[in-house]
């Protein structure tokens, strides 16, 4: 049948299943007979029979003990009263404000009953449910939990507002299928490293195709000197996964440290295996990072394993993250080792440990001071995230400490000479450049003046 084919051909390109569409149909057809036949006494429930193209409507009801006389007298009760509220409602006697008042004024009643009894009155809903006795005279084989369902017909074809209400719903329930698809996919990526391309770029905010749905990088998770553009592939973390009203909501990131323990076991298989275990990270995204890796294997260098022949592992990752510079470091249990070892290239002459508040001294030799700080303070300040390990550079020679925010300034200010000498040097150069070119014009001219003068000479000589 034409219908089955759409319903496939939905399902393919949806990403959702079969039960779901034919669910979302079953909805919509309940709420077009509601809309042109239904009673409100009638809970309906429609089924469509795909094979066929048939549609059974049924009055679903769930079966109960039979009401007690007290029941039946209050259910009365409550009928009547809610007669009296819509006429009252419809001559103005009452507003909506003092309804809703009333109404609540009745709930908190209720409450304080079932506070004082210990119980609570059963409530017994006759559009939903049917009494035991009821039951029985339809089949005596219902008792109770059993559900009764019987037929009803369709009097005739449903009218337009039907149809309409019914195209709403499976276009709304379509939408919601479709996004609970996306949103159980992605969920099980929480944490995980996705390839995605570059869409659209709205302001700061870069909005990512991954698949079928949309995710967005925001300015945070941005590395800030990576430049993108659209039509570009990038692999992303995926942060988090976010149902809301409008769908999944995804956030992936570009600066996350996990980004780069994930791109360590994708590329290194010993990684993958747990030959090599990775112990920490310390990262400054788009700038560096120092990983920490260690294994129980004594036959394995866990660095070696991670750089790879020639660099070819590393520079994998290190391309992946745009030029981010990685120190593999390999981890000790002895936080001596552990701190000299997350200060290499550098060498330390003496580290002193006060573990009560974890903070460390390092004694180096004055020529190795600049290499353990690193720019801008980078190194220390990565091994000290890295380590655990508040640490304190100390100079040899002259016992001077350097504490972190001095690391960052001296480093800072070096940077800031070297860029004051060179911007003072280059206009000498400039100048010594335009003598240069002044004399290589000049000296053809020399040349073109002093030949004429030689050819005179020579015929002076030649006369005489």
């Amino acid at each position: 049948m034409e219908i089955k084919t759409i319903i496939k051909q939905i399902c393919a390109e949806k990403g959702i299943s079969e039960e779901s569409v034919m669910e979302t149909i079953n909805t919509a057809l309940t709420a077009a007979y509601r809309k042109d036949f239904g009673d409100k006494t009638q809970n309906v429930q429609a089924e469509f029979v795909l094979d066929t193209g048939e549609t059974k409507i049924f009055d679903v009801k769930e079966v109960v003990e039979d009401l007690t006389e007290e029941e039946l007298a209050e259910i009365e009760k409550i009928k009547a009263e809610r007669e009296a509220v819509r006429e009252a409602l419809a001559s103005g006697e009452i507003t909506a404000e003092e309804l809703k008042q009333k109404r609540e004024d009745a709930d908190n009643k209720k409450e304080e009953e079932v506070k004082e009894d210990g119980e609570e009155k059963r409530h017994f809903n006759p559009r939903t449910e049917i009494q035991l006795k009821d039951a029985k005279a339809i089949a005596k084989k219902y008792k109770i939990g059993d559900e009764v369902s019987t037929p009803l017909e369709i009097p005739g074809s449903f009218g337009r507002m039907a149809a309409q209400t019914a195209k709403q719903v499976i276009i709304q329930r379509l939408k919601e299928a479709e996004r609970n698809v996306v949103y159980q996919d992605f969920k099980e990526k929480e944490g995980e490293i996705v390839t995605g391309l570059i869409q659209k770029i709205e302001g700061l905010n870069i909005i990512v195709e991954i698949d079928k749905a949309t995710a967005l990088l925001p300015p945070t998770e941005q590395i800030r000197r990576e430049r993108y553009k659209i039509g570009d592939r990038v692999k992303v973390y995926v942060v988090s996964v976010n149902l809301t009203t409008r769908g999944a909501e995804i956030i992936v990131s570009r600066t996350h440290p996990d980004i780069v323990k994930r791109l360590f076991f994708l590329e290194i298989p010993e990684i993958a295996n747990g030959i090599i275990q990775i112990k920490d990270i310390a990262r400054e995204a788009g700038s560096r990072s120092k990983i920490s890796v260690s294994t129980d294997d004594p036959n394995i260098d866990p660095i070696g394993s991670c750089i790879g022949q020639r660099g070819a592992r590393i520079q994998t990752i290190i391309n992946e993250l745009g030029g981010e510079k990685i120190d593999i470091i390999e981890h000790n249990a002895d936080p001596i080792k552990f701190i000299t070892n997350s200060l290499l290239p550098a060498k330390i002459t003496d580290v002193t440990l006060n573990e009560e508040e974890k903070t460390a001294i390092i004694t180096v030799p004055n020529d190795q001071l600049s290499l353990t700080i690193g720019r801008a303070g980078q190194n220390v300040r990565l091994a000290s995230k890295l380590t655990g390990w508040t640490l304190t550079i100390v100079e040899e020679e002259t016992g001077k400490k350097i504490s972190e925010d001095e690391e960052e300034v001296s480093t800072e200010t070096k940077e800031e000479k070297k860029e004051e000498v060179t911007e003072e040097e280059a206009p000498a150069e400039e100048v010594k450049k335009e003598e240069e070119k002044k004399k290589k014009k000049a000296e053809p001219k020399e040349k073109k003046a002093k030949e004429p003068a030689k050819k005179k000479k020579a015929k002076e000589e030649e006369k005489k």
